[in-house]
């Protein structure tokens, strides 16, 4: 098996001894059992005819079904039921966060709506529109500028986009009523009279609605809507180039359901499914079509296809205008596109960074690292690309006790892209080897020790891939330790998978200096600072007892136990160092080899 040493453990190919091993073992079983059922049967009862072939080959598939394992799921499995649940129960509180950071600047103000729907809004007589999900006002403002005969409602259940609405300086009580509300639970007629509304606008709204609840969205719509009144409607289409980024990645929900990296969701609907959603709610189809337009980047060149829906639903009590249904079919030829400056770098995968600054502090100096933006963390499958509370608490203590790697070589395990612990100890250490199996957290760890080491210890700080069980990884890192193994090895909160303690220990006995010294804090040590997760102590020791491990201390903040040994407490005389810890639920368990 193939094993991570911050991250995921993904697959590695078993050896075919190995394999054909197991295959045996499992063809033997089955023989077993076939025999035992020959012999119970009756003569006029079922017969079993049972092959040496047919056992090796189903053994052989069992094998390399279980030759695979993985601790995330992969990319079809989707977004779990945990992450689901909290993307709908927090969805206000995504968009809200968005608007905080984009403002009114993320979408282009919707100038094209007089030309797609001007026999709407310029119809006789004055028009009181219901504009739902209006953002930082993209649509508002535009159509009020036009049309002077109108009054616009406009509502969405971010608190933070209605406040930059109010705060535009063409908004006015007299033409404009802005407030907050979640159309899949409040009642807008606590807002608006019922059968008041003559059109309602939903532009690129819908989609950020789980399917389930959209139907509670149109029956909210209906009861403030005129009869014959009707919907203008534009979202994202089936085939959109933004859903084609999302395949291969966990980001699925549904069917065409789909989560952003900062946490707020996109449907992408066909025309049979919207035909069907307001069909079910008595409105009927005036136009529908699929729009499409190529934007390049001759820069990159990129030729990129966006795709969305276009369409028109009337209450089905009211009546066509024909001269209205011919105008309303030349919409789909447009090629208005709806897409901001941002959103264009984001089809042409130039997405805004995705990364953000963290500054850490020690006594007399101070980190700047580059690491994956909260925002982003909990779509993200690679642990590596954060910083821990262990790796944070574990840099100080090397910081306050710099005796603890002085003249030693030293390996770090699941370094992952901060790789805080190791720019520390190469102040003090000869040697220093930062490892991770994920090799983007890698990249970004170069680009972290480059910006924040002095020059003079580039040279003794080295960066290597490290999948823990790997052989060929092994023999690689053993080879920068120029001497056969290291002295210290530390791993900060690499053990919550359980799958990964055995590899763990198992790398950390090859990769450990054979030596024996008089004084037991001079010995070869492994040193592991965590929070339990899903592997406890016992688990722990069992496995390092294995691999010839013993705890020779640990330590614990908030322990009643008496200390193992007199190693760890004594890094920790320093009563600040104490007072700086991050959480009180950090342990370090503190192994030699026996």
């Amino acid at each position: 098996v193939k094993n991570r040493g911050q991250n995921a453990i993904t697959e590695k190919t078993v050896r075919k001894k190995k394999s054909a091993s197991v295959s045996r073992c499992a063809s033997l079983r089955l023989l077993a059992i076939a025999s035992f059922l020959l012999r119970l049967r009756a003569p006029s009862e079922i017969t079993i005819q049972i092959t040496v072939c047919e056992i090796m080959s189903s053994a052989t598939e069992t094998v390399e079904e279980q030759q695979k394992l993985q601790i995330y799921p992969t990319s079809k499995a989707g977004v779990s039921p945990f992450w689901r649940d909290k993307y709908e129960r927090d969805a206000k509180k995504y968009w809200d966060i968005f608007y905080k950071h984009h403002g009114d600047r993320f979408f282009k103000d919707r100038h094209y709506l007089d030309k797609e729907w001007n026999s709407y809004f310029s119809a006789s007589g004055g028009k009181v529109i219901l504009e739902v999900g209006c953002g930082a006002g993209n649509t508002i403002f535009p159509l009020i500028a036009t049309y002077p005969h109108i009054f616009v409602y406009a509502c969405d259940f971010s608190p933070r986009a209605v406040d930059l609405v109010k705060a535009h300086e063409e908004y006015t009580e007299t033409r404009v009523c802005a407030f907050a509300s979640d159309l899949t639970g409040d009642d807008l007629d606590k807002h608006i009279s019922p059968s008041s509304v003559d059109i309602v606008t939903m532009i690129f709204v819908l989609s950020a609605v789980s399917p389930e609840k959209m139907p509670f969205v149109l029956q909210n719509i209906k009861r403030v809507l005129k009869p014959n009144g009707c919907i203008l409607f534009r979202d994202y289409a089936v085939g959109d180039l933004a859903q084609e980024r999302f395949s291969g990645k966990d980001q699925k929900i549904s069917d065409n359901f789909y989560v952003r990296g900062d946490g707020t969701r996109a449907f992408y609907f066909s025309n049979e499914f919207l035909e069907t959603l307001f069909g079910k709610e008595g409105f009927e189809v005036e136009e529908i079509g699929v729009c499409c337009k190529q934007v390049e980047n001759r820069s990159r060149e990129l030729v990129m296809n966006r795709r969305w829906v276009q369409a028109t639903f009337r209450l089905s009590n009211g009546t066509k205008n024909p001269s209205e249904e011919q105008e309303r079919k030349e919409v789909v030829d447009s090629t208005d596109i709806d897409i901001s400056d941002g959103l264009a770098m984001e089809m042409f995968g130039a997405s805004p960074s995705t990364h953000e600054m963290s500054e850490f502090k020690l006594r007399d100096s101070a980190f700047k690292i580059k690491l994956l933006s909260k925002e982003y963390q909990h779509t993200c499958k690679s642990t590596g690309l954060m910083l821990w509370e262990s790796a944070r608490f574990m840099a100080s203590v090397l910081d306050r006790n710099p005796n603890i790697v002085s003249g030693k070589r030293v390996l770090e395990l699941g370094c992952g892209c901060t790789g805080i612990c190791s720019m520390v100890a190469a102040r003090s250490a000869n040697l220093v080897v930062a490892t991770d199996a994920d090799t983007k957290a890698l990249a970004l760890l170069t680009e972290n020790i480059t910006t924040n080491l002095e020059s003079s210890l580039l040279g003794k700080l080295k960066t290597g891939v490290l999948e823990w069980g790997n052989k060929e990884h092994i023999e690689g890192i053993k080879g920068l330790a120029s001497c056969g193994g290291f002295e210290v090895i530390i791993g900060t909160d690499v053990t919550y998978v359980a799958e990964a303690i055995i590899p763990l220990f198992e790398t950390a006995k090859e990769l450990m200096l054979r030596k024996v010294g008089e004084v037991e804090e001079e010995k070869p040590a492994l040193i592991l600072c965590h929070v339990f997760r899903r592997v406890d102590e016992p688990s722990l020791l069992s496995a390092a007892s294995k691999f010839g491990f013993k705890l020779v201390d640990r330590w614990d903040m908030n322990s009643k136990e008496s200390p193992v040994g007199n190693i760890v407490d004594r890094w920790f005389y320093e009563n600040d160092l104490v007072a700086e810890i991050p959480s009180s639920a950090l342990h370090i368990l503190y192994f030699q080899m026996e």
